[in-house]
């Protein structure tokens, strides 16, 4: 990589973090009023009105659980309904209804904020499943996240209490006050730099040989924004944000990378505010930032060694990279959004080199924490902060506590169990797609097109996105077949939802503990010292787990 490059790379990072510091701070302090305040707008009460529920009644940990998986079933059903029925709905496109296991893993993956992809967007769905089917649910996947999120923190702020607030509002003002006005402005920003927004179809054109090609069009800027700005991923097109038409140039690239980290960072403010110590909120995005800054430098510097007999013949390695945003905007993109359960591409990770598309994949493995999803990632950083304090008591000898709040056996297990769930999916998922006879044979004769290490690495990867509700892909793999459709389905659902439920189950079992007095013997969950016990068990507990089917797959295939 050659200086100019690099000096290119080094100002894009350098003016996202300006963008970020700039809007930290009164993002977060709205975030927290917004999901504090007890006050509902006019057209809020007429909603509340309409669907059957009192704003004013807040509910247990039990059925504001109950309140998320019944609200995701019904989103499930709808979009599955709507791909279904395909050919009778308007501006179909002429497009035939999707395959039943098809339909299954697309509703699944979009309800879950996964958006995984297993087919071609432009040549499957119709306008209005795109918009009225896969654009909703990434306004409400992101606000059940952001929900969740809150109430754990909820959890910590309130003392001795039965509730943790009340879903149907938690979700209303996620979606209402804060997703969709900073979609508007998101989408008005990629309309003025030329990201398509119509309902043309296919626009038949004459190329420059003389043949013809059929150019797609679409409500593309409108899904894009909250694509990017609710951690979803799902692009328009198969190119997804390396096509011109969702992504034209290097600036749009970085205002998407932006639009996918500003209510992630913002969100440990609005939770330092809500328990009130600002200084926590620091702590975890202190964290954040020590392993988002890490993992940019080591894919960033991976793929510009150009390892690999291939990439050096060529001088670099830009296979399944865009010219217009060179190595280092693509590896920032890649990071970005692998650090984040968005699951956007603006380049073809499964063309990284062996060891470079490791790092992407280890991001996930981490359980996207660094910054992570909207609410997702606040709350998996929590989960670990609460083990973290449990370990930090044991090494002193006192009982571990955080926020003023016990960490007893109960808050273990929950946390515990809330670790294990990803990393046995991923790894049940991608065993049993080589363990069991007929499917190994319909996995390795149709599914891999790279047979070897690197075919594991693209099954790995799948389970792997899917598990922690990503969505990205090493694309070499063909993943609508009956058994990758199921099984990723499947891990996406678990992955997503049991997290969720252990989540909110801790949130109960904090909120109704009293305080306690802080005193000499309790851990500093501000200071420095915490922040390195942190992040040195976020990649313990979490990466190291997978380390075993990594030299199975892309370390043995890097280091050959």
């Amino acid at each position: 990589m050659d200086a100019s490059s690099v000096w290119t790379g080094v100002l894009q990072v350098a003016t996202v973090v300006l963008l970020l510091v700039l809007i930290y701070r009164p993002l977060g302090d709205y975030i927290a009023h917004l999901f504090s305040s007890d006050r509902d707008l006019r057209v809020e009460r007429g909603l509340y009105r309409l669907i059957g529920v009192d704003s004013r009644s807040e509910q247990s940990w039990q059925v504001y659980a109950r309140s998320v998986l019944i609200f995701s079933v019904v989103g499930v059903l709808f979009v599955y309904t709507l791909q279904r029925l395909q050919q009778f709905l308007p501006y179909s496109l002429g497009l035939p209804a999707v395959p039943e296991a098809l339909a299954f893993n697309t509703a699944v993956s979009f309800v879950t904020n996964t958006n995984w992809q297993s087919y071609s967007p432009e040549l499957t769905l119709g306008y209005t499943v795109q918009f009225a089917g896969l654009a909703v649910q990434n306004f409400v996947s992101a606000a059940v996240g952001i929900a969740v999120a809150v109430a754990l923190v909820r959890g910590f702020a309130r003392r001795g209490a039965a509730t943790i607030g009340n879903f149907w509002v938690d979700l209303v003002r996620g979606v209402g006050r804060l997703l969709l006005p900073l979609s508007i402005l998101a989408a008005i920003a990629l309309l003025i730099a030329g990201v398509v927004q119509n309902f043309t179809g296919f626009t038949e054109i004459t190329t420059a040989t003389g043949g013809t090609q059929l150019i797609p069009g679409g409500p593309v800027a409108s899904q894009e924004a909250i694509k990017e700005l609710g951690t979803n991923g799902g692009g328009f097109f198969n190119a997804n944000s390396a096509h011109p038409f969702e992504n034209p140039a290097p600036w749009t690239s970085v205002l998407q990378i932006l639009l996918l980290l500003a209510i992630p960072v913002a969100l440990p403010r609005a939770f330092g505010r809500m328990v009130g110590d600002n200084r926590q909120g620091y702590a975890i995005l202190a964290v954040m930032a020590s392993i988002a800054i890490v993992s940019i430098a080591a894919v960033s510097w991976l793929e510009s060694l150009a390892l690999g007999t291939a990439p050096q013949l060529a001088g670099s390695a830009m296979e399944g990279k865009e010219v217009r945003y060179g190595i280092f905007g693509s590896t920032l993109y890649a990071a970005a959004t692998t650090l984040t359960s968005t699951g956007a591409v603006n380049s073809m990770h499964d063309s990284y080199t062996a060891l470079g598309g490791m790092i992407p994949m280890i991001n996930m493995m981490l359980g996207e924490i660094a910054p992570g999803g909207v609410g997702s990632g606040l709350y998996g950083m929590l989960v670990l902060a609460v083990i973290a304090v449990f370990v930090g008591g044991l090494l002193i000898g006192r009982t571990p506590e955080y926020l003023g709040k016990k960490i007893g056996p109960r808050e273990i297990k929950l946390a515990s169990l809330y670790i294990l769930v990803t990393p046995t999916l991923v790894l049940a998922g991608t065993a049993l797609s080589f363990a069991l006879p007929g499917i190994r044979e319909d996995v390795e004769s149709t599914s891999i097109w790279n047979p070897g290490v690197h075919g594991l690495s693209e099954v790995l990867y799948a389970f792997t996105s899917a598990a922690n509700n990503n969505g990205s892909a090493f694309a070499g793999l063909t993943a609508n077949t009956p058994w990758l459709n199921t099984a990723l389905g499947v891990a996406m659902l678990l992955g997503r939802f049991v997290p969720m439920v252990l989540v909110l189950a801790l949130a109960g079992s904090l909120a109704a503990q009293k305080p306690v007095p802080t005193t000499v013997g309790t851990l500093p969950t501000h200071r420095p010292q915490f922040v390195g016990l942190l992040a040195i068990l976020a990649v313990v507990v979490t990466a190291l787990t997978y380390f075993p089917v990594l030299t199975l797959g892309p370390l043995a295939e890097g280091l050959v």
